[in-house]
């Protein structure tokens, strides 16, 4: 069997954790030192690990490497906002591999591809420039692409998630975008059920193509591509949070991480708990046995949980306070993978 490793984005760079005999795991990093890891991913296709690597001072960059973190490049050509001399990147937020092309989602808000394996990147920019535009605003993160997913079954469709501006969906490859947030609340704004201005967290899709989301305001599924959501909220002990899990294999099995609000971005009731769903978000149940006891005060990120496509029955996730935990029976059971490492922005199980 192959080694399970874990990328691990960080506020002041990337790790890498091995995993040998007994789950005892081994701490390679930090690579690309110092800089805000905000997202990285291995590509089973080229090999390459590719990082989103954002700095207060210098801005920010897309870098690979093709020898496991040794050495890194730069793109020849950079992913440049359309709008040159108006508008520049703030800040590199996700990277998503495809069959035959990468994608790059950004603040402000916009949309990149890459088809030479990330050497040179173009802007989508039928969806920067949607009609809708002049309605999407900045949630606390700033307006941020944060999502990206991929239509297994449909090369042609793909989904973003925007914060604050909701879901987008293109059938075209990226030609023609529209929203698919009916049914999705924004209880911030004067219309509650707006067609754009939601704040979508996280988007994810499940093996048979269901979609969840993690939002400001609730849990959500799609079991049509986002025509309309149906919201699983209830069960769970807040309706806010950021990081979302779906089972590789089961597409009914789900994992959320709660947060008490916008404001006290923190453990319900101070228990740092993962709730696990088995029935799509009808039911919820409260996963903790060997997680810290109460009181707990850490939070985790939109990117740091993930699932193993290798192992579905193991489930990760990082907190703000440098902690890494992992469970190897779908959340019965968690074990401390790695303590004292810098904020985790984000995990990435992969197989070398």
């Amino acid at each position: 069997m192959k080694t399970t490793s874990l990328l691990v984005g960080s506020k002041k760079g990337l790790f890498i954790l091995d995993e040998g005999e007994n789950h005892h795991w081994k701490l390679r990093g930090p690579f690309l030192s110092g800089k805000e890891v905000n997202h990285a991913i291995h590509d089973p296709k080229t090999k390459r690990l590719y990082a989103t690597v954002n700095d207060a001072w210098f801005g920010s960059e897309i870098q690979w490497s093709a020898d496991h973190g040794k050495t890194w490049q730069s793109p020849g050509k950079p992913p440049l906002l359309s709008a040159a001399g108006e508008q520049k990147i703030e800040r590199l937020w996700h990277i998503e591999a495809g069959p035959d092309v990468l994608y790059l989602g950004v603040a402000p808000a916009a949309l990149f591809q890459s088809a030479d394996a990330g050497d040179s990147w173009s802007e989508i920019s039928s969806l920067s420039q949607h009609p809708t535009r002049s309605r999407w605003n900045p949630g606390a993160g700033g307006l941020c692409l944060h999502s990206i997913v991929l239509d297994a079954k449909d090369p042609q469709r793909l989904f973003v998630g925007i914060s604050a501006a909701g879901v987008f969906r293109s059938d075209d490859r990226g030609a023609t975008w529209r929203p698919v947030n009916r049914g999705t609340r924004a209880e911030f704004m004067p219309d509650k059920l707006p067609e754009v201005g939601q704040c979508v967290h996280k988007l994810l899709a499940a093996r048979d193509g269901t979609l969840f989301q993690q939002n400001h305001c609730g849990v959500y599924r799609s079991v049509n591509g986002g025509d309309s959501w149906q919201e699983i909220t209830a069960g769970l002990p807040s309706d806010f949070g950021f990081p979302m899990g779906v089972h590789p294999e089961n597409s009914k099995t789900i994992y959320v991480i709660p947060l008490q609000g916008a404001e006290f971005r923190c453990p319900p009731e101070n228990k740092l708990r993962v709730f696990r769903s088995r029935d799509a978000g009808a039911t919820w149940t409260p996963c903790a046995t060997g997680l810290p006891e109460e009181p707990a005060f850490s939070g985790v990120y939109r990117e740091a949980m993930a699932t193993d496509a290798a192992q579905p029955k193991a489930v990760y996730f990082g907190t703000n306070n440098g902690k890494v935990f992992g469970s190897a029976d779908e959340g019965e059971s968690w074990q401390e993978v790695a303590d004292n490492l810098p904020p985790v922005y984000s995990l990435h199980a992969f197989h070398a």
